[in-house]
């Protein structure tokens, strides 16, 4: 086991050893079962909510956290000049970086601000952000396709000088960090430095707007997600289940896949969460009052 999210892994298992089976000895081990936003019953999960967890971001930079996802931070007191876009997770899972569509960086934890684009003039606003593999750099993706890096992120391509049929709506980098992929409203895919072209829906009549973008963990697959919960995977990611049958409380504005690469997870702008194969359900925020829409997940 190496890297540093493994290693973060493992502490926080060792960490919670004993609590958890004494835990398990005293009142058994129940299997968790819990409503979304949406009224639907979640499926039993593989997954281990002492080990793993997410957090979502609010549009006023409010930081909700769930299961191992710790607390580190938030804006949700502050005014912003514009609102926050996107969110991602440190690969220790003891930090964060929102990002906000003028491009002004929010670092928390042992996440470093590395440089934005807040206070200068951009052609489109941000849309997204992605970490590096080291948590030493980031990339910022406006929605026309320009990519500014910070830190030990490599500039591969932009769609910056193109002109689009749809508007770029997230990004994904693949696991040796020396790629990625942006993913447009319409499902059209961009792939730049060694990431591979797996597919898209670019050429398809699509129910609702694709909203988001994940790559697996091997970096031979992804995900895109619909503003309905439909999803869309290829290469090697597997299709573990989505939303788009059901009628939603509120739509859906992102995905996060498990760091095993076996499942995700879905949430809605009312924070209700969505969880598909070996992703635990640890929490929502679908039964409150939001101050602001959930605009962006992250995962550890």
């Amino acid at each position: 086991m190496n890297g540093p999210r493994c290693r973060a892994r493992l502490r926080r298992r060792m960490q919670r050893a004993a609590g958890a089976l004494v835990a398990l000895m005293l009142l058994g081990a129940p299997a968790a079962r819990a409503a979304d936003s949406a009224g639907v019953q979640q499926q039993a999960a593989t997954g281990d909510c002492s080990n793993e967890g997410y957090w979502f971001s609010a549009a006023d930079g409010g930081i909700f956290t769930f299961g191992a996802a710790g607390f580190h931070g938030s804006l949700g007191a502050i005014k912003l000049n514009s609102p926050i876009v996107g969110m991602a997770a440190t690969p220790t899972g003891d930090g964060y970086w929102l990002v906000a569509s003028d491009g002004g960086i929010f670092s928390f934890g042992d996440a470093t601000f590395l440089g934005s684009m807040g206070g200068k003039s951009l052609n489109s606003p941000i849309v997204g952000m992605a970490a590096t593999p080291t948590g030493a750099g980031y990339w910022l993706v406006g929605a026309d396709g320009g990519i500014f890096n910070f830190g030990d992120a490599g500039f591969f391509g932009s769609t910056g000088s193109l002109k689009l049929n749809k508007p770029i709506v997230g990004i994904a980098a693949t696991n040796s960090g020396d790629g990625y992929w942006l993913a447009a409203s319409d499902g059209g895919i961009f792939n730049f430095g060694d990431a591979s072209f797996l597919g898209s829906t670019g050429g398809l009549t699509l129910n609702k707007p694709v909203v988001g973008i994940s790559s697996n963990r091997n970096g031979d697959g992804y995900w895109l997600v619909a503003s309905d919960g439909g999803i869309f995977s290829f290469g090697k990611a597997v299709f573990y289940g989505s939303t788009g049958s059901l009628t939603l409380n509120q739509p859906i504005v992102g995905i996060a896949n498990t760091f095993p690469g076996n499942g995700y997870w879905l949430v809605a702008s009312d924070g209700g969460i969505f969880n598909y194969g070996d992703a635990a359900f640890c929490g929502s925020t679908g039964s409150l009052k939001l101050v602001q829409p959930v605009v962006a997940p992250a995962f550890f």
